[in-house]
């Protein structure tokens, strides 16, 4: 998810709840409050579900980096090189 799309997301759930809240103060009746109160929880589950998003994509982001970080060879992890008796270890 690229950084404008974030900011979008997020700034669309932030316009419901603002939109909600001045539904209700302008709004006299139950419709209006009914309206208002539809856009505060839609605005609002819309962001705590972005939030749970961001969560899952961070995990597989450091998921990802942690096989690239195993697929690369380290010097540790080098194979041992063989001996012949009595002469010293040669590389190859």
């Amino acid at each position: 998810m690229s950084r404008l799309a974030r900011i979008i997301a997020f700034g669309g759930a932030g316009l419901l709840v603002a939109a909600g809240v001045v539904l209700a103060v302008v709004a006299s009746g139950s419709t209006g409050q009914a309206a208002a109160i539809v856009l505060i929880g839609v605005g609002l589950v819309l962001a705590v579900s972005l939030v749970f998003l961001e969560v899952g994509l961070s995990e597989d982001r450091e998921r990802a980096r942690e096989q690239r970080r195993r697929a690369t060879p380290r010097n540790r992890d080098r194979r041992r090189l063989g001996r012949a008796r009595d002469h010293p270890r040669r590389l190859r």
